[in-house]
Formats: C-alpha cells, structure tokens, sequence
C-alpha cells in the first residue's frame, strides 16, 4: 500500500466541496437536520457539539477529523482535550465525555464493567480509527542513521545497554562512527498507551521482561508528559533517545531509527507501515474492533515496519440519547472516509480498505 505524501491539503478541500454539494444548500444539519452525502454516507444532525478526551497521540489526526466534520455538517464542533489514554478512559466511563480515545482498548474487568454501566447497561465498543507509527527517535551528533532491532532496543529502554557504542548497537550499524557517550532514555511519565503499545512489541518482538501496560516499566531514563514532553526533551538533549508517534518525532526534527526485524533494516515511512497494518488480525467479537496486534509486532516480513500503535475511539454500542448518537455516528463517519485523507501529511496511516469498511458498519450499527 502506497500512500503519497503530497496532495493531501488539496483532496480533503476537494472531498469537503463534493459533500457540500451533495448536502446541497439547503442543509440543516447544525440545528438537527438530516442530510446523507453520497461521498461518505453521514447523515449530519443531533448535538451540534461534542466533547472527546484521551489520547494525545491522535490529536493531529482528531484535528483533522474536525475540519472534515465541519465541512460535511456545518454549524457542528468537536473539543478534543489530548489529556492522555488512561484519563480518556476513565472520563468516558465517568460519563463525562461523548466517547474516548485509548491507545491501548478496554481492559477486560473493571474498565468495561465501567464501560458497560455507563451505556446503560450495554457494552462499550473499541473501535480503531487512528494508526499512527511509533518511532524510535533520537538526538546523538554525527550519527544520521541508525539501525535497533526489537532485541537491543529492548536492552537500551531496560538500561542493561548504556552506551552508544555498545557491542550490541555497533553489531547492527557496521562502520557508523558511534560515540562513547552515554544513552539518556526519555519516556512519557504519564500513563499512555503509546508506552503500553511500545512494552507490548519489545515483549513480543524483543524478549522484553518487565511487564506492559501504561505506565512505563523499564526501571532507566527520565519521564516527561505526552507526546510532546518526550518529543521536545530528546531534542534538547544529545544523546537522548526515546519511543513517540511519527509526527510528533518530525514535528520536533528528531532522527528516527530504522528496525531490523530480521529481513533487513526498515525505515518508518507510510508504505512501510501499512504494510505491516495489512497483516494486523482482529481478535474482538462483532462489532467491537479489537485488534491481535501481536500479529504486526511480530511481522518479520521484508519492508515491514512493525512497530505501531493503534488508537480506538470509545464508544457505547448503545445508550446515548438520540442527539448525541447522531452527531457521534456522524462525527465518526466522517472521520473514517473523507477525514482520512490528510493523515499522510499529520503523519499517521489512513485506514487500509478492510478496516476502513469494518468500522463504517460497526459505526452504523451505534444507538
């Protein structure tokens, strides 16, 4: 799967004036009304703002959903507060936020009994919305490329390998002039699905011992808040290194390493990530979209870049009132069709095909 890296301002401007034509000018959907573009089938109308929090991984991508929301509803608004996956959780289930965005999906016990209580009885879907790669970035001076495999990666975020010319390190980077200073490890501090996506591929991939989940585990470094915090430390600091999604890793200029998951090294980049997103399996039951992400952990394909997270929306499968299961039905819609098509450019994967109609008819199906 090949995704171009330009023109993506220019098509989801183009995609917004067709679902305005097809809304035609009479449209209602502010205030209530029904309309049904033929572009992304949503029928615009209900609450005319919604509130979402979670995930500050997605936030890009969540910024570009608005705009296509906007565009195909006019008079609508979603507030996103990227406050982090542990608390977008816990805000849904506490009733107040319309859904919640998770880089990890529901745990099963107490996150979907809450769940389950708070639509009224009826379970909570995990819908994936948002892939975003990880990257593994890095500031150390004079090195541009680097090569880390699951296992020594692993090694470096356990602090038992500490220096950039380590064995271990040199081994997978040839002649690489790699300089005696020591590695300092950044992680996000609060908790995060990104770090428990980033623990669950070292344990798959790299024979990580210390547990997953969304606090960080690794016993080494130095932790700073969201995406951001990481991102803007590493880059301040040479010899820094740290595991963050894709944009925020170009956003602040950081070198990203390329994997070797034994085929040869693999540099991040949107052909390479969606090949490891087509071999990704679904291991919910119906409409709940939970996905095996084992099975992309553990992709030794050639050309493959394994090391991903997914972001789920929230939602309950039944029990908003009417107004809101209407404009979060609509806001969704919108997200997975037209609102995919600047995510290249915010650096994330839009959805592959399969997926893409898998979760247009788990959307459909929310009361």
């Amino acid at each position: 799967m090949k995704i171009q890296r330009h023109g993506a301002v220019l098509g989801l401007v183009a995609a917004s004036a067709l679902l305005l034509s097809a809304c035609g000018s009479d449209n209602n959907a502010g205030a209530g009304g029904t309309n049904t573009p033929a572009a992304s089938g949503v029928e615009c109308g209900g609450k005319t703002k919604l509130n979402a929090e979670g995930s500050s991984a997605q936030k890009n991508a969540v910024d570009a959903f608005v705009q296509a929301y906007q565009a195909a509803c006019p008079g609508t608004d979603l507030a996103y507060n990227p406050s982090g996956s542990g608390a977008g959780v816990k805000n849904f289930n506490a009733g107040q936020v319309d859904f919640g965005g998770s880089d990890s999906a529901l745990k099963e016990g107490a996150e979907t009994e809450a769940a389950a209580k708070r639509c009224q009885g009826n379970p909570a879907w995990n819908l994936p919305l948002v892939f975003g790669p990880v990257a593994i970035g890095y500031k150390v001076s004079g090195v541009d490329s680097l090569v880390l495999d699951a296992k020594t990666t692993a090694a470096i975020f356990s602090g038992a390998v500490k220096k950039w010319n380590d064995p271990a390190i040199k081994a997978l980077n040839g002649s690489a002039n790699l300089p005696d200073k020591d590695i300092a490890v950044i992680y996000r501090s609060d908790e995060s699905g990104t770090t428990d996506n980033f623990q669950k591929y070292l344990k798959v991939a790299g024979g990580w011992t210390k547990g997953d989940g969304k606090q960080f585990k690794g016993g080494v470094g130095e932790g700073k808040e969201k995406s951001a915090g990481v991102a803007q430390a590493v880059g301040s600091i040479d010899g820094a290194i740290t595991y963050v999604e894709w944009s925020f890793a170009q956003d602040n200029k950081l070198s990203i390493a390329k994997i070797d998951s034994g085929a040869g090294a693999v540099e991040l980049n949107a052909e390479s990530a969606g090949k490891a997103i087509d071999s990704a399996k679904i291991k919910g039951e119906g409409n709940n979209l939970v996905l095996d992400l084992d099975s992309i952990y553990g992709n030794k394909a050639a050309g493959a870049y394994p090391l991903l997270l997914a972001t789920y929306e929230i939602v309950c499968s039944k029990g908003y009132d009417a107004d809101t299961a209407k404009a979060v039905k609509a806001f969704l819609t919108v997200a997975a069709t037209t609102g995919q098509q600047q995510l290249t450019e915010a650096g994330y994967v839009p959805l592959p095909k399969a997926f893409q109609e898998k979760l247009l008819t788990a959307v459909k199906a929310i009361a």
